[in-house]
């Protein structure tokens, strides 16, 4: 997949992480390993696709094809990591949450408007 494609599969994520975080219960128990063992399986894929957008897009970035600072996309990165152990834990106030979720989908609009032109 390229950056592109990466980068629209990652903004389906951060929707559905945010409907998660929006409409779960938070977990009874925050070590039950049944409930950790169902966060890390839905959560590797995303992790991997997340360092896989990140190499690409410092790639891109050292290209001169995108506008992004390599800071945001590590930004970027670590934010999305935060975000979806926050859209399951859910142990963060609401406006850190959507402060995170607004940073991701900034990033990730001002790459794919780039890659547009």
């Amino acid at each position: 997949m390229n950056v592109k494609e990466i980068t629209i599969q990652l903004k389906k994520d951060l929707e559905k992480l945010k409907y998660k975080y929006q409409t779960s219960e938070p977990p009874e128990d925050r070590k039950d390993r049944d409930y950790f063992q169902m966060v890390k399986e839905e959560t590797t894929p995303v992790y991997q696709l997340i360092a896989q957008w990140e190499e690409k897009a410092l790639i891109l970035v050292k290209e001169r094809k995108a506008n992004v600072h390599p800071n945001q996309v590590v930004s970027t990165r670590e934010n999305m990591e935060l975000l979806l152990m926050h859209s399951y834990y859910m142990d963060t106030r609401k406006k850190r949450y959507m402060e995170l979720y607004r940073s991701i989908l900034y990033v990730f609009d001002l790459l794919l408007d780039d890659l547009e032109q």
